[in-house]
């Protein structure tokens, strides 16, 4: 199926189909431009995807008469940094990667994010192709253009808007994930149920499982879902300047702090951060009356039947509530000193709060 991110001229198509890995070369042809040296693509991607996937991708697309370019980087998070941006952006320029050119971004959210920052600013802007290879980056990062790479202050303070010409999405890519890897996805796609569809929760409710079990048919249906919702947003609020799209965040500046906490290592992955982010925004809205105790009990429930650990001490992250408060402050969006929230009403019911006391958060984390 395919769904339209309707951004006028800078609209997009996301791809999803089974076994698309294979025979993405005729979808991508029309992004290579003939050269001297033939029809070439950078296709950039880590070492851990590079074994899983790079050669089936290169073979499809050499079935279109094109050669694929490698540059494979180390694997995890450490990557969109600084010396990970600079190293990728060399290399793009010493594979002669011209502006007008795109360079397709095979792999999860690091690769995606770190491609689409690179691409932004090279040369002023080259295009690029996402083509997510995991759970979390099919449903969520691979979708919007927010582009970023971190820093020692916080998570993702880096970076541009720059969206994606195309995103292909494979289903089928997701048999080579671990079960962490995919419960840490999942947690972006429940979230869509609880941002803004109570129906979409139940569904979630029902079929988690049968997902997390690796039923290909029910992961196909979440991603598409997923992909239609956040497509909506995007189209509506492209640049978070309408407290529309900045419902995407919902537990992310709670999650952010852990992850930050966690030195943004495998110790906590994003999805998780996020899954216990969202366990903790329900339970400071109900905290602050908005929303009723019995159903951020349902949502904790929830999360705690699909495998997630909502308890930072379980995991060893026992900062103070100080330290947390530090790590949000360096949140993205922070205006005129001031931290929005994005908060509940209920299920399916967030909205963004403009004015939360810090002092109220530091005593809901103090327990």
């Amino acid at each position: 199926m395919i769904v339209d991110v309707a951004l006028g001229a800078r609209s997009y198509p996301i791809h999803i189909e089974a076994g698309l890995m294979g025979r993405a070369g005729p979808l991508l042809a029309r992004f290579v431009r003939d050269k001297p040296e033939g029809r070439r693509m950078v296709v950039v991607t880590d070492s851990t995807i590079a074994g899983l996937h790079l050669k089936a991708f290169s073979k499809s697309l050499a079935a279109a008469a094109i050669v694929a370019d490698p540059i494979i980087l180390p694997p995890g998070e450490g990557a969109k940094s600084w010396a990970g941006l600079a190293q990728l952006c060399e290399a793009l320029l010493a594979a002669d990667v011209e502006r007008g050119d795109f360079v397709v971004a095979l792999g999860g959210g690091v690769i995606g994010d770190l491609v689409g920052f690179a691409t932004s600013i090279l040369r002023r802007g080259c295009g690029f192709v996402q083509v997510p290879t995991t759970l979390l980056s099919q449903v969520d990062s691979s979708v919007g253009g927010k582009t970023a790479i971190n820093a020692g202050a916080g998570k993702n303070l880096i970076g541009s808007f720059h969206q994606p010409a195309m995103v292909l999405i494979d289903p089928d890519v997701l048999a080579t994930l671990d079960g962490r890897e995919l419960r840490a996805g999942y947690a972006e796609v429940v979230k869509y149920g609880l941002l803004g569809d109570a129906g979409f929760f139940e569904w979630c409710r029902v079929n988690a499982a049968a997902l997390l079990a690796g039923d290909r048919a029910v992961q196909a249906e979440a991603i598409a879902a997923s992909c239609r919702a956040k497509a909506a947003i995007v189209a509506a609020d492209e640049r978070e300047t309408l407290d529309k799209r900045a419902l995407l965040n919902l537990g992310h500046t709670f999650g952010h702090a852990f992850e930050a906490e966690a030195g943004f290592s495998s110790r906590l992955l994003h999805g998780e951060a996020v899954a216990m982010g969202m366990a903790m925004a329900f339970g400071f809205s109900a905290r602050l009356g908005l929303c009723s105790q019995a159903e951020a009990d349902i949502v904790v429930a929830h999360l705690a039947d699909a495998g997630f650990e909502l308890q930072p001490a379980a995991l060893g992250l026992e900062a103070s509530p100080e330290r947390l408060i530090a790590h949000m402050r360096q949140d993205k969006k922070m205006v005129a000193g001031r931290l929005p929230f994005i908060l509940v009403r209920g299920i399916g019911q967030a909205f963004v709060a403009h004015d939360v006391a810090l002092a109220d958060v530091a005593a809901f984390l103090a327990g």
